[in-house]
């Protein structure tokens, strides 16, 4: 059963493994930088529907399909499923798996719930409730837009800040034992409220909260930068992860080029359209399931801290005008041959 080490952080004491992993996304992700990493590619954002909500539900529910029948064995099913998404009671994910016989546990952690879903995942088969578990969530630029913005035909202009929500998604299944990739630490974050109002400027709201969290994982654990290979937060974009740099530098702490933005790597700032960079549920989703986890199969990196962020709002907060929340979870990933 995991044990706490300071104010924060569990160690898994069991060995929680990464079983299997997919990643799925649209034409614009498949076009990026990182589109050859991806399991399911669809030639357009409808993924074979009539509306963009049906799509994110396909999209998911064939993400989890890929995962699934990567698994060591193809005909066996995770003993729980968690999932969320951006949409207003999560219905994309909670459509995807009505047809699953599993028990499902819906969240709600903005763009940081697939590090919440692996956290969880990871806490509850250490614990030795469930032998496996996974977790699943994505992410559609239409429906983000259609929920927290304007739909499309609206044709309203994005301001530099903006970042584009992801039509991505992504899926790994934990398990005791049997794999390369186990999670070793899990660190939950604290909600930290910097003031920000401009739903536009996300990254300004959520990096905040990636300070706080990745410093309390480095305090709880003895670590630094320099005991991970790479650290990655997801979806602050370029305008959030200066901001970090920045926070971090006045902490006395030089990530170098050990740190990067889920949201700068998915896609080519300079050739595709997309302001400040990618956000929404599928964009650390899919940078870790076709792109992070690869890697570390491959022996690129053997120590990675994958620290998802979100921005805890909803269409209501920003037409009042409150401020927007943000939230951290980091988990540790370590290879062992």
């Amino acid at each position: 059963m995991a044990e706490r080490i300071g104010r924060q952080t569990l160690r898994l004491t069991e060995d929680v493994h990464v079983g299997a992993y997919a990643a799925a996304g649209g034409k614009k992700e498949g076009e990026g930088p990182l589109g050859g990493g991806f399991d399911l590619i669809s030639e357009d954002a409808w993924f074979g529907q009539d509306s963009w909500e049906k799509a994110e539900t396909a999209m998911l529910r064939g993400c989890l399909g890929a995962c699934l029948a990567k698994w060591d064995v193809p005909t066996r099913r995770p003993e729980l499923l968690l999932g969320g998404d951006l949409l207003n009671q999560c219905i994309s994910s909670a459509y995807a798996v009505r047809e699953c016989a599993e028990p499902y546990l819906g969240l709600y952690g903005a763009c940081s719930t697939m590090a919440e879903g692996l956290m969880l995942a990871a806490l509850l088969v250490d614990g030795g409730g469930f032998a496996s578990a996974c977790a699943l969530t994505g992410s559609h630029f239409c429906t983000a837009e259609r929920q927290y913005r304007f739909p499309l035909e609206y044709g309203g202009q994005r301001t530099p800040t903006a970042q584009w929500t992801v039509t991505g998604a992504g899926a790994a299944v934990l398990e005791k034992g049997g794999g390369t990739l186990r999670v070793t630490h899990v660190t939950p974050g604290r909600i930290v409220d910097a003031g920000v109002t401009d739903a536009c400027n996300m990254g300004a709201a959520m990096a905040p909260a990636a300070f706080d969290t990745i410093t309390a994982h480095f305090r709880d654990t003895g670590r630094d930068f320099g005991d991970y290979d790479a650290v990655f937060t997801g979806d602050l974009g370029a305008i959030g992860h200066d901001i970090l740099q920045d926070l971090l530098q006045k902490d006395g702490r030089s990530p170098g080029l050990r740190y990067m933005d889920c949201g700068v790597l998915l896609y080519d700032l300079k050739t595709q359209d997309v302001h400040a960079g990618g956000s929404g549920c599928g964009c650390s989703a899919a940078v870790l399931c076709a792109h992070i986890l690869p890697a570390m199969e491959r022996g690129v990196w053997r120590r990675v801290l994958f620290a998802g962020t979100g921005a805890l709002m909803s269409p209501l907060s920003v037409q009042q005008g409150c401020s927007i929340p943000g939230i951290c979870h980091a988990v540790a990933i370590e290879r062992e041959d």
